[in-house]
């Protein structure tokens, strides 16, 4: 939905609750299932969540935005000669947090974002066990909607103990805990999928370093909410995050925070 050649948010932001909702049902449906699972050369799990997500998910954006290239994790590989031509793409995880998923722990969720010039100017994550939205509008503010009650997110100053978050695998990052090191005083607490972005953004957190191997579509719709509540994500070098730069699509160490 273009005007002037520029993508409105705001009115693909209904369609897309129908979509993610839509995609959520139907992972929830075999989220008790014994599911097959098979081993990608990442060494994450693939099931038949994931490929009827994706499936989904790519069907509609297509008809929504049909000009509009589509990367999602269960693509097959798009050379950067290809992808190098794109100025702007949908970026997709359709069920972030397999791993969790498999676990039945609740902690996965949907990630949808739109990429212009390699920066993120859309996020949607859609958590289908407690059926919340998040997302960002064409004014680049943040919403978390649940049921009908919409309500606009922004980060808190830092709790005292900073509350920090990590993934569950991550504890263990030697990385991680020499950075940990250097804090002062801390809680940490373990959270599944890009959920942890949400969490900062509704101020239940302040902090989300990120040592651990991860993918640009891991980060792209949780680094767009978590701005639009007005904090922030960045490199080690202090930069932002940039997307569709180089041959891999693995994301450097970050660290995001209710800063901006």
């Amino acid at each position: 939905m273009r005007y002037d050649n520029v993508i409105m948010f705001d009115l693909l932001i209904p369609p897309l609750i129908k979509l993610t909702t839509q995609v959520g049902d139907m992972i929830m449906s075999l989220y008790k299932s014994k599911l097959d699972i098979k081993i990608k050369s990442d060494e994450t799990p693939l099931t038949i969540a994931d490929k009827n997500a994706h499936k989904l998910i790519i069907e509609t954006l297509s008809k929504l935005t049909p000009n509009t290239p589509i990367l999602s994790e269960e693509s097959e590989v798009i050379e950067l000669s290809e992808r190098s031509k794109w100025h702007e793409y949908w970026l997709i995880d359709p069920l972030d947090g397999t791993r969790e998923f498999l676990e039945h722990t609740g902690e996965f969720c949907i990630c949808i974002a739109y990429i212009k010039q390699h920066m993120p100017i859309f996020g949607m994550i859609y958590a289908p066990l407690s059926k919340t939205h998040y997302y960002t509008t064409d004014a680049n503010k943040t919403f978390k909607q649940q049921k009908d009650v919409i309500q606009p997110l922004n980060v808190r100053t830092n709790h005292h103990p900073l509350k920090i978050v990590i993934g569950h695998w991550s504890s263990h990052n030697e990385q991680l805990q020499a950075h940990l090191g250097k804090c002062s005083t801390y809680e940490v607490s373990q959270l599944g999928s890009a959920l942890k972005f949400c969490a900062i953004a509704e101020g239940r957190y302040d902090y989300y370093p990120r040592f651990g191997p991860c993918s640009e579509w891991d980060t792209a719709a949780g680094v767009c909410i978590l701005q639009g509540a007005g904090g922030g994500v960045v490199r080690q070098d202090g930069k932002p995050l940039s997307y569709n730069t180089k041959y891999d699509l693995t994301s450097p160490i970050f660290f995001a925070s209710n800063k901006s």
